[in-house]
């Protein structure tokens, strides 16, 4: 599937081809602090396919403790992060945030990971009041 997406503010805008069911939630708590929320949502890519196609994200290198490091690609301008990959074998594939995507509507998570670091209420939102709009 060919996707495209940009930032919020539009500075950086990227294009991509990915696989559907390569859409994942991570919530391990380094991705809870890196989107400010209770967990990441991404979908894979190939290096080879993605691009950027406008605007220089900045980079923030992430090092786990484990020494693995883990480049943060988001925008300068307005903060959004947009797409993260790695170093020697890590570096085949991008993650791109889900956010960011324009057809984020058509992509649903297909797994989970880091699941013992999860918010207890992240598993079942359905009982929350809801409103189409604020």
């Amino acid at each position: 599937m060919h996707i495209d997406g940009q930032c919020q503010c539009g500075q950086v805008a990227y294009e991509a081809d990915i696989a559907p069911e390569d859409v994942s939630i991570c919530h391990c708590e380094d991705c809870q602090r890196l989107t400010g929320t209770a967990y990441r949502v991404s979908v894979s890519a190939r290096r080879e396919q993605f691009w950027v196609t406008s605007g220089e994200p900045k980079l923030y290198i992430k090092v786990a403790a484990s020494g693995r490091r883990r480049l943060q690609y988001f925008c300068a301008n307005c903060g959004s992060p947009i797409f993260t990959t790695g170093e020697t074998d890590d570096a085949a594939k991008v993650g791109i945030r889900l956010g960011t995507i324009n057809q984020r509507r058509k992509l649903q998570p297909r797994s989970q990971s880091w699941c013992s670091s999860a918010l207890s209420w992240t598993q079942d939102l359905r009982d929350l009041p809801q409103r189409d709009r604020e």
